[in-house]
């Protein structure tokens, strides 16, 4: 009897199985794998491998090379704070630290009671009402330091 993980994992992989001549698409595998998962467990990387017919080293490049793909399963709720120019420019480093400083976890990190995992992306393309933080799949734009305790209250 398969696992209801073991069924997401396979029909992800079976999604992405390239068809000859086609070439193997590792991004858009791994992110079908996250898409279904919620991250992608490294302990699955031979598995993904072997369907695709590439080597664990060339998955273990592109896992590493994108920030967007993650190893680890996210808490509850993933804030991800942009961190493009425009939100840069409207000082999105601060809204990264009031996040910081609330949930009191670094970038990178989860709490210990894996209610927030927070992440910082390279651009949310979101400009025009940067700085810019996704909270799971919630966009907010124009968001201020002082505004993040109370926006942040509503995911318990």
């Amino acid at each position: 009897m398969r696992t209801q993980y073991g069924t997401r994992l396979a029909e992800a992989l079976e999604s992405c199985r390239p068809v000859p001549p086609d070439k193997p698409n590792i991004l858009k595998t791994l992110l079908a794998v996250q898409s279904a998962l919620g991250y992608v467990p490294t302990s699955d990387l031979p598995q993904i491998a072997q369907v695709l017919e590439v080597t664990d080293a060339q998955l273990a490049g592109v896992l590493s090379y994108y920030s967007d793909l993650r190893t680890q399963p996210p808490s509850r709720h993933l804030i991800r704070v942009c961190r493009g120019e425009s939100c840069t420019a409207n000082h999105g480093l601060r809204v990264l630290l009031a996040v910081q400083d609330h949930v009191r976890v670094a970038a990178g990190d989860r709490t210990q009671a894996e209610r927030f995992t927070v992440e910082q992306m390279s651009c949310a393309g979101n400009c025009a009402v940067s700085p810019t933080v996704i909270v799971d799949d919630e966009v907010h734009g124009r968001v201020v330091p002082s505004q993040m305790a109370a926006l942040l209250e509503r995911y318990k």
